[in-house]
């Protein structure tokens, strides 16, 4: 899946009804039960090709690294259900160092993702807070805005977050941010064989599904145990 602008504008009304009605182009959901593979720390905190977002202790003893796409009901799911239990039991006490990034299952998707990276930056400043912000909103919100007319809901959205009608527009045609969140996606295609979403990396241990907190947790307390 290569994105391009024009691909994004002439495609967004048909990708988000679909995207709606469960039609994405790859596998939304697969059974947390089992890991699939593990990776070395070394391959998946090499650079990407855009700068990692992350909250939590750099120096944890947990690192999570998400992979999801923002019109993934089930990622929406996880972030409204179980994210807020892991951040507080595990971010906010520097047990868990949490990093998301991006996987769009569609044009629609990486639309979302461009505007959380815009609202992160402010010249040569990045604050992940305010991007972590944006995407939690947007989960949340994601009834209102992966549907057949997605700007207008989606602008409102990102006005609320600090944009102007200017300024939305100028990050949704900025092609270099586009193309790096699709080098982040088809890198974990190629490299970590990411194939659904959510996705999870435990300490380099993939399990995929929306988990529960006391799925997550069970891992997370395994690893500081071990």
């Amino acid at each position: 899946m290569q994105i391009t602008r024009r691909e994004f504008c002439q495609h967004t009304a048909t990708v988000a009804l679909a995207t709606a009605l469960g039609l994405t182009t790859l596998p939304s959901l697969v059974t947390p039960a089992a890991a699939q593979t593990k990776v070395s720390d070394v391959e998946l905190m090499a650079p990407e090709a855009l700068p990692d977002m992350a909250i939590g202790d750099p120096k944890a003893k947990v690192t999570i690294i998400e992979y999801a796409s923002m019109t993934c009901p089930h990622c929406a799911h996880f972030q409204e259900t179980t994210f807020p239990d892991i951040k507080k039991k595990y971010i906010d006490t520097g047990k868990v160092r949490y990093i998301f990034r991006e996987f769009p299952l569609d044009t629609l998707a990486a639309a979302a993702f461009m505007l959380a990276r815009c609202s992160a930056t402010s010249g040569a400043t990045t604050d992940p807070n305010k991007y972590f912000v944006l995407v939690d909103t947007l989960f949340r919100q994601q009834r209102t805005w992966a549907v057949e007319t997605p700007l207008p809901p989606l602008l409102a959205l990102a006005k609320q977050a600090g944009f102007t009608e200017k300024t939305f527009n100028e990050c949704l045609a900025n092609q270099k941010l586009l193309d790096g969140i699709e080098k982040v996606r088809q890198r974990a295609v190629d490299k970590f064989k990411v194939n659904s979403t959510p996705s999870f990396f435990i300490n380099g241990e993939l399990v995929s599904g929306a988990l529960t907190t006391e799925d997550m947790a069970k891992k997370i307390d395994a690893y500081l145990k071990g």
